[in-house]
Formats: C-alpha cells, structure tokens, sequence
C-alpha cells in the first residue's frame, strides 16, 4: 500500500472536521490512505480581533509547510486565501462549496427580525457588522473572536452574554451543530463573504501526480463562482477595514450554463453602501468579476473604501469567521 498523503491542517474543530472531509473523500475515491498533520498558525496563536491580524493570518504557516515538505497538501476555508497566487502552489481542487449563506444563533429561537432593539448580536467579521447596521434593526453589534463552539456558548452556554450571534451556516454544517440555527439569513439581508462556505485544496506545483490525483475532488460549479466572487475581491483590492461581500451561483440558462454575480460594498457603520449584480458564463467567471468591481468603483465604492481599504495586496483581512 502506498504511504499516507500528509494533509496539514488547523488544529480547530471546524478545520480538522473539514479536513477530514477531503481526506475522507480522496481516500473513497483513489484508494490513497491519508493522515491529518497539524500545523499551528499565527491566527490560532492571538486572541486580537480577526481583523487586526494581517494578511494570510490562518494560511501561511500551512503553507510554509507545504514548501518546506513536511506535508503534501492542504486544506483551507477559502475566504481565508490571500488572493494573490502563492509562488510553487497551486489551488488543485475546490470541492463542492457548502451553503454560502450566514446564519442567525439566537437565545429563544428567535429570527433577525425578532430581535428587539438594542439586542446584542455578535459576530467577527466587518462584512456582517456593516451589513446588520444598514438594515436599520437598531441592534447593538459586538466583534467577537474564538471557534465556533465559544461563540454559540456567547449565546446558548450558562454563562451567555450575547442575544444573538452570526456565523457561517457553512462551519456549523461541518461540525453538526446547523441545530443551532434560529434563522439561515437571505443574501439579500446579508450578502456572504466572498468564497465563504468553499474549500481550497492546495499542494505544490513541482508534483504533478498530486496535482492530477487531487483534481478529482475538484467541482466545476463551485471553481466558477469561487473565481468570479476572488477576482471582484482583488479588483477591489478591499482590505481589513472596508466590508467587501460577494455571492456568485451558477444555474442552467437558455444557452447553457449562466452564472450571476451579487457584489456589495458597505460603510462599516451601514450608512454608505453600493450594490450591483452581472450575469455571463462560467467560462468568463474572471472576467465577470472583475468587470463587477470596476462598476462598484465607478459607482463611489472607492470612497466607501477609502485609502485605509485598499491593502495594496488584493486581499481581505477578515480571517476564518465560518
């Protein structure tokens, strides 16, 4: 038999869950038996805001790893991927993206519009802070920071501080627990981060084999609304401080396949904001993307991003919020 694949991941539950997800997967469809190898990251290593811990904060000791070869590949949450390409690596699969959309935990079972006001919601991601002051609920919004069974404990534990919490429907489905979900939030509410609720399966591009041998866990669909929704994020070049979302699905058209991309900037106060939406085929998801953001730009999403929202990196610094 032929040794274990090495697959570095995250030591959090929702990373490790993930992670044996795809392992489970190659295994059932290759016969390649494969082992979780842990690495620790900065992120996993500070307790600052999300927000506040810099570029690829959750992904570059993976993929230091994976240069140096002590794993063979990697799995990651893709809203976490700087979208500049890593020199020698290679994105080679995107499994089949689990359900972009945020999720409401609240005490009582109570949806977002039950709330009352001055409730106190909170959630990690500037994107999701923005976009609960601009529907004008009068909530009080907290950023919070910790893995997914700290901040349910925020809002369900014996110590509970929170009315509510917002997290990715996506990270509660891996580790079971969508049981606590009061409210799984319409885009239209709450338009998504861009790639949330993806995978990115990466290993090195000197190995051919691997690359080929992980492609088939690779889905076409997803592939094509991941690139469309990165390639609006790095026009943008949004950064930490401007709440950039982008929803992209793709559906069978008239002629084929279509895929329609949503793109919003919002103020982080929720007081400002630019939406637009563009339809094209999956073959253009690139080209869509970016033509989105050249329109949210000149339409003054520049201004909502203003000098400190541009990282100059195409990148968005908002770190693992599933």
């Amino acid at each position: 038999m032929s040794a274990p694949l090495r697959l570095g991941t995250r030591g959090s539950k929702l990373a490790t869950a993930q992670s044996g997800q795809v392992a489970d997967a190659l295994t059932a469809r290759t016969g390649r038996p494969v082992e979780l190898v842990e690495v620790v990251t900065a992120g996993d290593r500070s307790n600052a805001p999300v927000h506040r811990l810099g570029v690829g904060v959750f992904v570059s000791a993976l993929r230091d790893a994976l240069v140096a070869g002590t794993i063979d590949f990697a799995v990651h949450s893709y809203k976490d991927l700087p979208t500049a390409t890593a020199p020698g690596l290679h994105i080679a699969a995107v499994p089949q993206r689990q359900d972009p959309r945020d999720a409401l935990v609240a005490r009582d079972g109570k949806t977002l519009a039950e709330l009352a006001a001055g409730a106190n919601v909170g959630t990690g991601a500037l994107r999701r802070i923005a976009q609960l002051h601009a529907l004008g609920l009068q909530l009080s919004v907290t950023p919070i920071r910790g893995n997914i069974d700290t901040r349910l404990g925020r809002v369900l534990g014996p110590e509970a501080d929170l009315d509510a919490v917002v997290l990715a429907r996506a990270g509660l489905a891996r580790i079971d627990r969508t049981d606590a979900i009061t409210e799984t939030l319409d885009p239209m509410l709450m338009l998504p981060a861009p790639a949330q609720g993806a995978l990115a399966v990466e290993c090195r591009v000197d190995d051919p084999d691997l690359v080929e041998l992980l492609a088939m866990l690779d889905d076409a669909p997803s592939r094509a609304a991941i690139t469309a929704e990165r390639a609006m994020l790095a026009t943008l070049e949004a950064g930490c401080s401007a709440p950039v979302a982008a929803y992209a699905e793709v559906a069978e058209g008239d002629t084929g396949d279509e895929i329609y991309l949503r793109g919003a900037v919002i103020s982080p106060d929720g007081t400002r904001e630019v939406r637009l939406s563009r339809t094209g085929t999956p073959a253009d998801a690139a080209e869509i993307g970016k033509a989105l953001a050249t329109e949210l730009l000149e339409l003054g999403a520049d201004s909502i991003l203003g000098p400190q929202g541009h990282d100059g990196l195409g990148t968005q610094q908002f770190g693992s919020t599933e």
